[in-house]
């Protein structure tokens, strides 16, 4: 039988390819830079391939170097979801869940959530990190997080999925825009064009260029918002049109502007909201109870706003 790698092998590889500085690695898994060096070459040495060119400046990773890194990280955290699988068995709901979720579901999720996963787990702690979807996928694979909320469309090959709902997006514009007017409210390439963008790296601009059925769009202003709230000022400033996703609006988004939200006509496009795992985690329980939280006080905030429109129409007449 051949040699396999040592999990401490695939530590140091992963370290030095991460900071691409033997230094740097050595002092990340509190060893001496020559004992990573020789783990590094015993490594190579077992699967047979060079892994890391180095010379006096610069380190870079073969190819077939990228290649091993990346299951290597895999089978780290798969290490450390056995060794948490071990530790934690017959205590599930308790401890600590690292929990990752985009700029453009936190504001309107977690008010909820949160308090209802203390009520209903109170021996479960909830830490949290808002980022970017690319950046919380790889924290999950990586171990750094154990679950991300996300949207989907968004490539999640070798990951546990649990799709929880749908979200579809809303014209957001002022009264006088003619889109409002129509009896079915559609993205006609004119409007598109009017379309404000979240910065690129969100989700939610591929997911509005989706709807918009173009694979860009130019404004004729060249701005585009780092944030939903941002969006939303800058239509309320004339600048133009936006694409908001339904939860939000019924969060409330809009509450103190003039502007005005109109859903889009069937097939509405939507993008799908989940919750991402590692499929090898320990966390299994907390994982489906975590979802289904998620999924009932979406439904109860959604029936909130619809009760409070239903009340100002009467009101109004």
């Amino acid at each position: 039988m051949a040699n396999l790698p040592s999990l401490r092998q695939l530590k140091y590889l992963t370290a030095i390819a991460q900071h691409l500085n033997f230094t740097k690695a050595a002092e990340l898994c509190f060893v001496s830079q020559s004992t990573l060096s020789t783990g590094l070459k015993e490594l190579e040495q077992s699967l047979g391939a060079q892994l890391i060119e180095r010379d006096r400046q610069n380190v870079s990773v073969t190819p077939i170097g990228k290649e091993v890194v990346e299951r290597a990280i895999k089978l780290l955290a798969g290490a450390e979801d056995l060794v948490q699988y071990s530790q934690n068995s017959g205590l599930a709901m308790t401890g600590t869940i690292r929990l990752g979720i985009i700029p453009t579901i936190a504001p309107f999720l977690l008010p909820k959530v949160l308090p209802a996963i203390r009520l209903q787990y109170e021996n479960l702690q909830i830490t949290l990190r808002e980022d970017l979807t690319a950046n919380l996928l790889q924290r999950v694979v990586s171990h750094q997080l154990d679950f991300a909320l996300i949207a989907l469309p968004y490539p999640t090959e070798g990951l546990l999925v649990k799709e929880l709902f749908s979200d579809e997006f809303w014209l957001v514009a002022h009264a006088d825009e003619p889109a409002l007017k129509m009896s079915e409210v559609k993205v006609p390439a004119a409007l598109s064009e009017k379309v404000l963008l979240l910065e690129e790296g969100h989700c939610l601009r591929d997911h509005s260029l989706k709807a918009c059925r173009q694979k860009e769009v130019a404004n004729n202003y060249g701005v585009e918002a780092t944030s939903l709230l941002t969006l939303v000022q800058m239509v309320e400033a004339g600048l133009g049109v936006a694409l908001l996703p339904e939860m939000a609006i019924k969060s409330g988004i809009l509450d103190g502007t003039t502007l005005l939200a109109r859903p889009l006509a069937p097939p509405a496009p939507k993008r799908r909201i989940c919750l991402v795992a590692r499929q090898t985690t320990a966390r299994i329980d907390e994982f489906m109870a975590i979802a289904e939280i998620i999924t009932t006080q979406h439904l109860q905030v959604g029936k909130r706003r619809s009760s409070k429109a239903k009340s100002l129409h009467k009101t109004s007449k």
